[in-house]
């Protein structure tokens, strides 16, 4: 097999001109002339012995060849930016780079940091807190869409909440998640009281905007319903966009959050929460652990993933 590559300025040339269907707009992306675009692209079709586009009057299209090879190329483009961001970013030290969720950061994964760091001093550990989405890459081409390039912006290895459905990723489910009612011990012992799921009518309920059932109603109206408890406003309530902040919220006696178990633990431990109620509930969101596939078996990435699910195993067993 011959392994030798093409000129990488004409496969790049192709993938933009592939990219935009127009020599022309490929030539402005890469600063050059239509005329430099259309000598790469036939230096290629010369080098791989096919025909690559068909030119049509003022347009042209691919041919079955090269939509058949995009995607691959399209792949090989992303594996070397991220090899050259690899180059870039490396300061000679054993580093690596977590992203978490942002609530799952601060209530979670903060108060035990130090076991891995005292367990693996060699490792230089960043912590991002991101809510953002994984990114799957996506790009049109002729005859419908395909995915390519996913990225972690810069991270070696992140934890989100999500389904797990991260396609070109190595995906670990690190926890499920249930959920259940929280509030200060302040307000569970107060008037009005807080004793059944009905009393739930003379409090405040404080919204998670993260906590997902089916988007066929709201969390609160899920729980509710399990509990037997019908008529009661949901809609009411201050709002927040992270979990720790309705957890916070709900400390300082503001009102009752639904909130998922495994972020209230620690302050359940320490009392700043009681939870009035036994009933949770199971979300079909997780937390799952996601990294690169080209990362996934790296010795800090494979050290910092196993050490994620023992610390979920002792939550699950303790």
């Amino acid at each position: 097999m011959n392994a030798r590559l093409p000129p990488l300025n004409a496969l790049r040339a192709f993938e933009v001109a592939a990219r935009h269907l127009s020599f022309a707009r490929a030539a402005e992306e890469l600063h050059v002339t239509p005329a430099a675009i259309s000598h790469q692209v036939k230096a290629l079709e010369q080098y791989v012995g096919v025909r690559l586009f068909r030119r049509r009057n003022r347009a042209i299209e691919l041919t079955e060849a090269a939509r058949a090879c995009l995607p691959k190329l399209r792949a090989g483009f992303e594996r070397l930016g991220e090899a050259a961001e690899q180059l870039r970013t490396h300061d000679g030290s054993d580093t690596l780079a977590v992203s978490v969720a942002t609530s799952l950061a601060t209530k979670w994964l903060m108060p035990r940091l130090y076991r891995f760091v005292t367990a693996h001093p060699e490792v230089d550990v960043r912590i991002s807190a991101s809510t953002r989405l994984i990114d799957v890459r996506r790009t049109r081409i002729a005859g419908g869409t395909e995915q390519i390039g996913p990225r972690l912006d810069g991270a070696d290895i992140c934890i989100r909440f999500g389904t797990g459905d991260y396609p070109g990723f190595s995906v670990v489910k690190l926890f499920p998640v249930s959920v259940a009612p929280v509030c200060s011990p302040r307000l569970a012992h107060a008037e009005p009281a807080l004793r059944r799921p009905e009393d739930l009518r003379n409090h405040v309920l404080i919204q998670d905007d993260t906590i997902f059932f089916d988007g066929t109603m709201s969390a609160w109206d899920h729980w509710l319903r399990a509990a037997g408890v019908p008529d009661v406003d949901t809609s009411r309530g201050p709002r927040f966009s992270h979990a720790a902040l309705a957890l916070e919220a709900a400390a300082d006696g503001l009102g009752v959050a639904l909130s998922p178990t495994v972020l209230a633990k620690s302050d359940l431990a320490a009392g700043r929460l009681v939870m009035p109620f036994e009933l949770s509930l199971p979300l079909v969101f997780a937390y799952y652990i996601v990294s690169p596939e080209t990362a996934a078996d790296t010795p800090n990435v494979r050290a910092f993933r196993d050490w994620l699910l023992e610390e979920a195993a002792r939550d699950l067993s303790g």
